[in-house]
């Protein structure tokens, strides 16, 4: 289309012929040029007005040349002789590089760059029919991009033969090809429709009247952008009120509007390429389902991403399985394989349209050679669009016929492919492409199956054997299954003997389907000579494999022997190191760095000692550091304490408020509550009047850390233990915005192992699971969202333990049809600039970790670092233990909830183990 449209626009007008002319013919054509002036600047005019002075000639595909090039070859036919051109040695370079690019060109036609290159200093030396060929040329190869600028130049330069016989139709007609390609563009169609109604206002009173209100009823029935001032201009404009109908129309499209400004507004607000950007729009537009709309978005999108293969794809596949008309369909894809020639799957598609919409045989076969010379980047490209070719030759075969023209050419195409494969594809990748003989193989299909040549299948199956294939075993019984159905079984039965001599990855199975075969069609004679070769060739199988087995062994073992040896030469090293440390206190300097490999325990660390340094003092040591000091003001020498007592005694200071101690007595009357809001105020306060629900509450028990913030947690007691019981239904009530969770009260030292997993574990298909929202986003906005879909139960914004959100929540809906309803709308939704995912709530099993203590047992077993982390810290501390040291243990097991069942076997009590020095650590490296 926009190549039509650029040639009809590169077209010169016929010029009238110059001769004696009569007074009123002189006048006549006096009025004609005067009305194109007028019509020219009405059309520019309204350019102006609505895209500004500045508005960009390159974006949506117009490029600078285009709009000089229609605005000189305006000029040159009006005034010829205006410009003239002065030589300098700019030009001359000019020149010489417009012979080397044309020579360039020559030589590879699709150098894109040097097109561009070459229009571009044609322009400059204004040769206007060179110009115009160098674009023909170019738009012959790659095609030229619409969009609502290049319409409008085209407009205003049709507005010029206006005066010649039916002008006026011809420059209506380019107009309405502008209207209906880019005429629902919301931001930039406007321009389009200011155009046309400036146009049909400047022709004579009689005929302008019905079509002016026409377009603007046309124009108001569109949602584009300043509707508003389009209509106020209707108004003032027309005689007559507005009819009824049309605004309703207007105000329908104002409501379209609103509904399409945030996609508008995203890519006006993205820089270019704005792929995703478009690619929303677009699934947008999908679920509206208007043709005329989808196609526009895929238009201005491919506009920016002409060379995005995956977009054409999708606009292709949309036009072939929706629209369905054969013009546009056929145009879009020839438009992709032009943009995109590299991809296959292109060039496919367009060759299924052609065929699908009854294209001659002569042209695509054409086009199939142009895909052939396209360039593809990998050896399958140039299989994949073999087979789609030979499928669409073997659809043109009438098969009922012995022999026939489609049949030959079908034949020799498959003939063609292999040679091509061979000859052009291996050469240039260094690879076949076909490994598995795919081509070959349908070629032997055909001829088995519709042709009943089963000689012919034989010498193709022959081919590919003896092309690698013939140690698979699938490929042998591929042929097996062929001639089983097309061909005899003592064909069958020799194809079954090769296979078992040849197949080397399956060859079991080989030897069981000729047993098998046997067994149902053979005499005695065929089935003692299957027996002898099968067994003969498993125990050649078997004995490769233990070959192979025992060199794998012996490899092992060598590694084996060399991680020995290196392991003894470092034994003996770390001897010889540990020898010279004890020779004696007068070879303490010599071996002082040796010894620093293990650590010093007499020694301080400098950062330990940087930190006893810079440690402020307790009151209590301020007098004795200040009596240290002699009368000059310098400290003397003074003993400061180690650092654990220093931190017992800064600990102590924040111990302000009283501990308060559980009474394991009261056990059966006390209920623990957890999981409470961290910001709670006086929670004792709060909390009582919710636990008297349930009886007398003789005390609540808060827990405070050492600075007293809430730590989300507390006891319960009651007077009676019904109560207490009672209270354990209100498991997971809501507290302020968290589900509060009510367990009994157990004593942990006299049963460590009861452990009560208050999230559930299961799928929850009712409850959703909803993360990437942003931290702005409050329980009212979000519940009002997912309302829309259903009636919601609970929502719970995640939050940390200072309140904050941490863009996750829970939602509940009554049944699990609303929930699987909001996951499908909800998924991907953008919520402030935030894409969030949403998923049915399905939380993972939680695995109980072994406590601690276990590792630090001297007798017991070593847990991994990676367990619990080096030092008891987070994984991604350094682990310095060594792994030769580490040894696995089984862990205990542990029950969901409740205690986990005992030991069969007591274990006795470990003793503390006595504190080990840097050379009884050192002996455990050397330990064998």
């Amino acid at each position: 289309m926009a190549t039509a449209a650029a040639s009809s626009a590169s077209e010169p007008e016929a010029e009238p012929k110059s001769g004696p002319k009569a007074d009123g013919e002189e006048d006549e054509v006096k009025a004609a040029r005067t009305r194109r002036k007028v019509l020219s600047r009405a059309v520019a005019a309204a350019t102006y007005k609505t895209m500004g002075p500045g508005w960009d000639q390159q974006e949506e595909g117009m490029s600078e040349s285009d709009g000089d090039e229609y605005a000189m070859a305006s000029s040159a036919e009006s005034s010829p002789g205006e410009y003239e051109w002065e030589y300098d040695e700019e030009e001359e370079k000019n020149q010489l590089e417009i012979e080397r690019l044309e020579e360039q060109l020559s030589i590879n036609v699709y150098d894109y760059n040097c097109h561009v290159d070459l229009i571009r200093l044609l322009r400059l030396e204004g040769e206007l029919t060179k110009v115009r060929m160098a674009r023909q040329k170019m738009s012959e190869i790659f095609p030229l991009t619409e969009g609502p600028n290049i319409w409008l130049e085209y407009g205003q330069y049709s507005v010029g033969g206006i005066g010649q016989k039916g002008g006026l139709e011809k420059v209506r007609s380019v107009f309405e090809r502008a209207l209906s390609s880019v005429g629902l563009h919301m931001t930039k169609g406007l321009a389009l429709w200011e155009a046309y109604r400036e146009f049909e206002s400047a022709i004579v009173e009689a005929a302008r009247l019905e079509k002016v209100h026409s377009l603007f009823r046309r124009q108001l029935a569109i949602p584009l952008y300043d509707m508003e001032a389009t209509f106020a201009e209707y108004e003032e404009w027309s005689e007559d009120p507005v009819p009824d109908s049309v605004i309703q129309n207007y105000n329908k499209a104002l409501q379209q509007l609103e509904k399409y400004k945030p996609y508008e507004e995203t890519l006006l607000q993205a820089e270019a390429p704005r792929l995703a950007e478009y690619q929303a729009y677009i699934d947008f537009e999908m679920k509206i389902g208007d043709p005329a709309r989808i196609q526009l978005i895929f238009e201005r999108a491919l506009v920016e991403n002409c060379l995005v293969p995956d977009l054409w794809i999708r606009y292709s596949q949309y036009l072939d399985r929706q629209l369905k008309v054969k013009d546009l369909v056929l145009s879009v894809h020839n438009r992709a394989v032009r943009n995109c020639p590299w991809t296959v799957a292109l060039w496919s598609r367009y060759l299924l349209a052609m065929e699908r919409h009854g294209v001659d045989h002569q042209v695509i076969s054409v086009t199939f050679e142009k895909a052939l010379n396209a360039g593809f980047i990998q050896a399958t490209d140039y299989v994949e669009i073999w087979q789609a070719y030979l499928d669409y030759l073997r659809r043109r075969v009438d098969f009922k016929q012995d022999s026939s023209k489609e049949l030959e050419e079908l034949r020799a195409a498959f003939a063609r492919a292999l040679e091509y494969l061979k000859q052009e594809v291996e050469e240039r990748f260094n690879e076949s492409g076909d490994p598995s003989c795919v081509i070959m193989q349908n070629w032997a299909r055909i001829e088995a199956r519709l042709c009943n040549n089963m000689q012919k299948a034989r010498e193709l199956w022959d081919s590919i054997m003896t092309r690698g294939n013939a140690k698979y075993a699938n490929m042998w019984l591929e042929y097996y299954n062929l001639e089983r159905a097309h061909g005899d079984t003592q064909h069958c039965r020799k194809a079954l003997h090769r296979a078992v001599q040849c197949t080397s990855d399956y060859p079991e199975h080989v030897c069981e389907v000729l047993l098998t075969m046997e067994r149902t069609e053979g005499s005695l004679e065929d089935w003692d000579i299957a027996v002898q070769k099968t067994e003969t060739r498993l125990a050649r199988v078997n004995e490769q494999r233990l070959k192979a087995a025992e060199k794998e062994a012996a490899l092992v073992q060598q590694e084996e022997e060399k991680a020995e040896q290196r392991k003894r030469a470092r034994a003996e090293k770390k001897a010889l190191k540990k020898k010279k440390k004890t020779r004696g206190p007068d070879k303490r300097g010599a071996d002082e760095d040796d010894e620093k490999e293990w650590g010093d325990d007499e020694e301080e660390q400098p950062s330990k000692r940087r930190r006893v340094e810079n440690s402020i003092p307790a009151p209590a040591e301020t007098q004795n550091v200040e009596s240290a000091a002699g009368p000059a003001g310098k400290c003397a020498v003074v003993d400061v304490e180690p650092p654990s007592k220093q931190k017992e005694k800064a600990a102590s200071l924040k111990r302000d408020m009283p501990k308060v101690l559980h009474d394991s007595s009261k056990d059966s009357i006390t209920v623990f509550v957890s999981n409470l809001p961290y910001s709670m105020q006086e929670p004792d306060v709060k909390l009582r009047p919710l636990f008297e629900a349930c009886g007398e509450v003789v005390q609540i028990r808060p827990i405070f850390s050492n600075r007293g913030d809430f730590r989300g947690y507390c006891y319960v007691e009651f007077k009676e233990e019904k109560s207490a019981l009672q209270a354990l239904e209100m498991d997971r009530k809501s507290v302020e915005g968290r589900p509060m969770f009510v367990s009994p009260c157990v004593d942990k030292s006299k049963n460590p192992d009861f452990k009560v997993f208050r999230y559930s574990t299961s799928l929850e298909k009712h409850k959703l699971f909803i993360s990437g929202l942003p931290f702005s986003c409050t329980k009212e906005e979000l519940e009002e969202i997912c309302k829309a879909h259903g009636n919601v139960k609970d929502l719970r914004l995640v939050t940390n333990r200072a309140g904050k959100p941490k863009g996750l929540a829970y939602v509940e809906y009554e049944n699990e049809s609303q929930a699987s309803q909001a996951v499908m709308k909800m998924d991907g939704m953008t919520i402030k600039e935030n894409v969030i995912k949403v998923a049915i709530s399905n939380p993972p099993q939680r695995k109980v970790p072994e406590k601690p203590e276990a590792r630090k047992a001297p007798g017991g077993p070593m847990l991994s670092p990676q367990t619990y982390g080096a030092r008891g810290k987070g994984r991604t501390q350094l682990a310095l233990l060594p792994r030769a040291l580490q040894r696995p243990s089984a862990a205990a097991p542990q029950a969901e909830n409740g205690p986990a069942p005992a030991p069969a076997v007591a274990t006795p009590p470990t003793t503390e183990a006595p504190k080990m020095s840097n050379a009884d650590f050192a002996k455990l490296f050397l330990r064998k």
